[in-house]
């Protein structure tokens, strides 16, 4: 009768709410089922009452007015009980649920943060958290009384005219279509402004990101067109989410008063015909009119608890995305240091893989050079290496063990990473260094910024190590954020390293901080570097040649180039491009 189907709307709030917390929402609901059937049969009292009154049996009106009174009084028990317990229910989604979503979203493999889901996960955490937590507050009790309330007031009127309570019956699935059909126009409206608001809310964040670039081409005071579109559709899904809701909300306020007047004209029918006591109908007429007040009040409700199922069905969809398996212990590491790929297989679709078979090893305490033509897997290789994804056929290694029977924060205990794009914390220097290792003291910290030199622009910042860099680094320039990032890398002393393209697009002052920083990661750790610099290519004790997802060649720099293959080709066009010179016409 409600419109709302509640199985599945219970089932997601008790995974919103966890195992430990289904206990609480279940003694809830208990209490919400009890003060409706209360209602109910407070409400079914007033029949006895008026009979009686208008009979001018004092004695007995008096008599069931006393058990109308004791009804009521355990009524407004149950009610208070049941709000207390709908608050608790509230306060702990709002205190666990972040939690709860953000340990989750922890597990969640990288390639799940899509822009479209990260901007939904941001809308979550907010608007939703509060959408839930009004559901239990506000929504959830006369959801749930107007059904129960009204059924009990259907079965009672048997007791008083079974053909009224038939006609009570005949008009419920009736309204529970209607009320359905108002719920689907509701939430398919909520549905479309929802993903509008999301794209419009990434369009605002990408507007406000990249102000330099878009000043750089003079769109910054002219507006951005991308972000100028989104607004104009969400207005737009606004409205026409508005427009689906109103024949809703209107078909379920008649089909409320359309059942009122059905139960009248089947009294007035019953007593012209002389088959109802006169007396007794317009009593149970009276308890017909309490049978449409809480159906009114749901068919009002009917579209707000479908917005709030939508949003609660959003967060339960994310806390249902399949995190990466982990074991409960990690499992020995043989050979610390040493990086095993064998026979990895992967993409990102299902329709092309990026990597088709790629073996090789890189030993302890070697450096390893990957280098192929862009997407060719590079990038990849590492990102499998740090699990951020796992292999769809192979196996990969890190310290001997396969990474799939290591513990997150066992695995990456022997990574660090120095990214292609760095991304610096709004924070100071010092702990934007300190985040490889949080524990490390602070000679530690200073000892790492020095052999990356980052010592040198601490000298000439305002406060040193102190100073905060900006969200993202702007304070810095890229060569800069880069030698902080490889400073994460060396305070971190992790057996392991893997550098995506740390040594491109660096000027020269830049470049020899940075070399001077692998060399030193050279003596302590292992080194996986993806770099075109030929320099860094030519350093390392094994290069592997990726192309089109597969291990071309293998080998050192001499070796490759005797074999003139795909990397001695790649060798000489390089060696032409060093070779360039602008002369005059």
């Amino acid at each position: 009768m409600t419109g709302v189907n509640l199985r599945p709307l219970l089932r997601d709030l008790e995974a919103i709410l966890g195992p430990e917390n289904r206990r609480a929402l279940r003694i809830y609901l208990g209490w919400v089922t009890a003060f409706g059937v209360l209602q109910g049969i407070a409400a079914a009292l007033l029949v006895p009452v008026l009979r009686e009154l208008l009979a001018g049996d004092l004695g007995a009106a008096l008599s069931w007015l006393g058990a109308l009174a004791a009804a009521v009084v355990v009524t407004c028990v149950a009610n208070y009980v049941q709000a207390m317990k709908g608050f608790a229910v509230a306060i702990i989604v709002l205190e666990t649920m972040h939690e709860r979503v953000g340990d989750h979203v922890g597990a969640l493999p990288v390639g799940w943060f899509t822009t479209e889901k990260v901007g939904r996960l941001s809308r979550i955490v907010t608007s939703g958290t509060m959408m839930v937590g009004g559901l239990f507050a506000h929504l959830l009790t006369p959801l749930v009384t107007g059904a129960v309330t009204p059924a009990t007031i259907a079965l009672a009127t048997f007791f008083f005219d079974w053909r009224l309570a038939v006609a009570m019956l005949v008009t419920a699935p009736l309204l529970s279509l209607v009320f359905a059909w108002s719920g689907r126009l509701v939430g398919k409206g909520d549905e479309l402004a929802d993903a509008a608001a999301v794209t419009a809310a990434n369009r605002v964040v990408e507007f406000a990101r990249h102000q330099r670039t878009l000043r750089a081409f003079g769109r910054g005071a002219r507006g951005h067109a991308p972000l100028d579109d989104a607004i104009t559709e969400q207005h737009r899904v606004g409205r026409k989410a508005m427009w689906l809701s109103v024949p809703g909300i209107l078909a379920g306020g008649f089909a409320t008063q359309l059942a009122f007047t059905v139960l009248i004209v089947v009294g007035v029918l019953l007593a012209l015909g002389g088959s109802a006591d006169a007396i007794v109908l317009v009593a149970v007429l009276a308890l017909a009119a309490r049978f449409t007040g809480p159906l009114a009040e749901l068919s009002a409700l009917s579209g707000a608890v479908r917005m709030a199922h939508n949003d609660v069905r959003r967060i339960a969809a994310v806390l249902e995305e399949t995190p990466l398996a982990e074991p409960d212990t990690t499992a020995a590491l043989p050979r610390p240091g040493e990086i095993e790929l064998s026979g990895v297989r992967f993409g990102y679709t299902t329709e092309r893989p990026v990597l088709d078979d790629v073996s090789f090893t890189v030993a302890p305490r070697t450096m390893t050079a990957l280098v192929g033509a862009s997407g060719s897997g590079k990038t990849t290789v590492t990102r499998l290496i740090a699990r951020f994804w796992d292999s769809d056929a192979g196996v990969v290694r890190v310290g001997g063990a396969d990474v799939r029977e290591q513990r997150t924060e066992d695995l990456m205990a022997q990574v660090a990473m120095v990214f292609q794009d760095v991304y610096l914390f709004d924070d100071t220097l010092e702990a934007n260094i300190r985040a490889g290792r949080p524990g490390a003291t602070d000679a530690e910290v200073r000892d790492a910024a020095r052999l990356a030199g980052v010592d040198e622009i601490v000298s000439r910042l305002p406060q040193g190590f102190a100073t905060r860099v900006g969200e993202g680094g702007t304070a810095l320039s890229g060569g800069e954020r880069q030698r902080v990032s490889i400073a994460r890398a060396i305070v971190k002393n992790a057996p392991i390293v893997l550098l995506d393209e740390a040594t491109a697009a660096l000027d020269a002052e830049n470049e020899r901080y940075v070399r001077a920083a692998l060399r030193t990661l050279m003596s302590r750790s292992t080194l996986l570097v993806i770099a075109h610099r030929l320099p860094t290519v030519v350093a390392a004790d094994q290069i592997v040649v990726l192309d089109g997802g597969a291990v071309a060649e293998r080998g050192t720099h001499e070796e490759l180039l005797a074999a003139g293959g795909r990397y001695a080709a790649f060798w000489a066009e390089r060696d032409r491009a060093k070779g360039w010179r602008l002369t005059a016409g």
